[in-house]
């Protein structure tokens, strides 16, 4: 009776363990499904093959530069770089020289003087990229009623990350039948809801690049992209080299410490302990 007792305890176990191995993988099946047929306004912006994208894969500094340059002529108009300082750009995408001649290039208010009063002067490496309006007001005034975000951090902040941006940049299409904008509204399939207060910033030759690379709608959009994923994560080159030199180091102490377990302890996993006991002598 114990061992029939047994075999059916056994056989219950496993019958529950099918049972929920079925349901679970029924679900995980079901919610697969749904999510394949599921309708959705916006449209996922596909995966790209980034250039920075692998495990130890450096940012392209040129294309930093370029996209630098993106912004400058086309992006700052409306779009600040709040936490974004002319010194940063040194040793990335320009010489010091370069950074202090474009931070030159914008006027930052200073002071008081002796007079007390506040003045303008040029910028200097210290300085932040300036603001393109005043305040948020001042920046819905002038777009619609639409204040334009800040793009220190807009890779990270948006589901997608460079795919997205680079996306939005380049899907503006017509609306479709049955689909109404606003007046000042535009159509980009990848924008949430569709409706989007920019317009299309970039098309073909809208700047010069200064190395003499082609300026194609593509291209300028993939140096922007690029220039921004580095604001948003300026350490982006160091943090993958000291993960290489983190797994380098930690390689190399695995491999001692394996040496140095196995020339410590063979000796003593491997000894037989024996206990004689004491004969009482008669």
């Amino acid at each position: 009776m114990a061992a029939t007792g047994a075999v059916m305890g056994v056989g219950k176990k496993v019958a529950l363990s099918a049972l929920g191995m079925c349901s679970g993988v029924g679900g995980a099946v079901a919610w697969k499904l749904d999510q394949s047929v599921k309708a959705d306004l916006t449209l996922h912006p596909p995966s790209l093959a980034w250039s920075h994208a692998g495990p130890i894969d450096a940012l392209d500094h040129t294309s930093i530069r370029r996209g630098y340059q993106v912004y400058k002529q086309v992006c700052a108009a409306c779009h600040s770089l709040r936490y974004l300082a002319y010194r940063n750009l040194v040793g990335v995408s320009h010489t010091e020289a370069e950074a202090k001649a474009e931070a030159e290039e914008s006027q930052a208010l200073d002071g008081p003087d002796e007079s007390g009063e506040m003045f303008m002067r040029p910028g200097k490496l210290s300085d932040y990229f300036p603001k393109p309006f005043a305040n948020d007001a001042a920046a819905a005034a002038a777009n619609n009623g639409a204040i334009p975000p800040d793009l220190s951090y807009i890779v990270l902040a948006r589901h997608g990350g460079e795919d997205y941006i680079y996306h939005l940049l380049n899907g503006y299409c017509d609306p479709p039948a049955g689909i109404e904008l606003r007046e000042g509204q535009n159509f980009n399939p990848y924008f949430p809801g569709g409706a989007i207060g920019m317009g299309a910033p970039l098309y073909n030759e809208i700047i010069e690049y200064d190395d003499g690379t082609p300026a194609t709608q593509s291209q300028l959009a993939k140096d922007v992209v690029t220039f921004l994923t580095w604001t948003a994560s300026p350490e982006h080159d160091m943090r993958k080299k000291m993960a290489i030199k983190a797994l380098g180091i930690m390689s190399i102490m695995l491999g001692l410490s394996y040496y140095m377990k196995r020339h410590k302890w063979s000796v003593i996993k491997s000894r037989k302990i024996l206990y004689t006991p004491k004969v009482a002598a008669n």
